[in-house]
């Protein structure tokens, strides 16, 4: 009887979560979920979780609050706290096991990278941003990163806006509510939701760029973001952060363009920033999803021979935002 190799998944309740699960089942792994409310170990066990991650073969965690929320107080603590404390959990239960996993992947993001219209930003050369988004993701990696773990690689998987789930669907309700126009930047009252956070806080006031709706919009396909996992197990050289986003990125014009095509709604009234601010404010989420310029390149995974099923846009959304028109599926919101 040949025995499967343990998958643990941590964090598994999301959209990536489920399709991960179920590729790794399709793969042979018996995979393991860890959750708040498990089923197979809770974040208030850690026992138990340790007893999971000990003899896995792969650890792939994607805990953390949702970003689609307007950051209040209570929301910016969680969003951090759920992430870096989880994290950490992982990072004890790898270290003390007698067999710890060859792999962990560990989810962060693209937004980690500074507002950029000048040029791309890539793993070997990117410079890091500032703000809350951004204190965030370095506060998650180098929680990943901390201490020694001999036996196990470690990988960030800094994931641009994923198509597929909540964020292509928020951005599918714009387009057909007929402001799917472009998106411009510009003077707006200063507030303190994008302040720093963590042991090191970073930036100052809310950032004002007159991008003119150009710019940059990273993105990839969640079957992309599947395949760049299987890849990256594959590939045993890879560790360290790797940028999961297509080779071909967008800008919030042509983006928008895009959608109201997809979803059929001739009409797009473009919007200033004094515009999309209330209309954010009513979808309880932040402008900075549409307004920060994410200019994002996967040169690891395509240096190391990565070959990206959804390379260009608009098939992409036609696959995801526009087969949610034609077979009537609900916006996960």
């Amino acid at each position: 009887m040949t025995v499967r190799e343990r998958a643990v998944v941590a964090g598994w309740n999301g959209f990536i979560g489920h399709r991960l699960v179920e590729d790794l089942t399709e793969r042979g792994y018996d995979v393991a979920r860890v959750g708040r409310s498990g089923p197979d170990a809770t974040w208030s066990d850690p026992a138990g979780l340790a007893r999971l991650v000990d003899g896995a073969a792969l650890v792939v965690n994607l805990a953390g609050k949702s970003v689609g929320c307007r950051y209040t107080d209570a929301n910016r603590d969680e969003i951090l706290r759920s992430r870096v404390e989880t994290t950490r959990q992982l990072r004890e239960a790898i270290a003390a096991a007698h067999e710890p996993p060859r792999l962990w992947l560990n989810a962060s993001t693209a937004t980690i990278y500074r507002y950029a219209m000048d040029r791309p930003q890539t793993e070997s050369d990117g410079e890091l941003g500032s703000g809350f988004s951004v204190d965030v993701a370095r506060s998650w990696e180098d929680e990943l990163f901390a201490g020694e773990l001999p036996g196990t690689r470690r990988v960030a998987l800094r994931m641009a806006i994923v198509l597929g789930g909540p964020a292509s669907d928020l951005l599918g309700r714009v387009a057909r509510l007929g402001i799917g126009g472009p998106q411009y930047d510009g003077r707006w009252f200063q507030h303190r939701r994008y302040r720093g956070i963590g042991t090191n806080p970073t930036g100052g006031p809310v950032p004002m760029h007159h991008s003119r709706g150009r710019q940059r919009f990273s993105w990839i396909h969640i079957d992309d973001v599947l395949a760049s996992i299987r890849f990256i197990e594959e590939h045993a050289g890879i560790e360290g952060p790797v940028n999961l986003s297509s080779p071909n990125p967008s800008d919030n014009r042509t983006l928008m363009a895009e959608l109201r095509r997809t979803v059929g709604m001739p009409v797009g009234l473009p919007a200033t920033r004094w515009m999309l601010e209330p209309a954010m404010w009513v979808l309880r989420n932040e402008s900075e999803l549409l307004l920060k310029s994410r200019w994002v390149l996967p040169e690891r995974l395509q240096s190391a021979g990565f070959t990206f099923r959804w390379p260009d846009l608009r098939p992409a959304l036609d696959d995801t935002v526009g087969s949610r028109r034609v077979h009537g599926a609900p916006d996960e919101g």
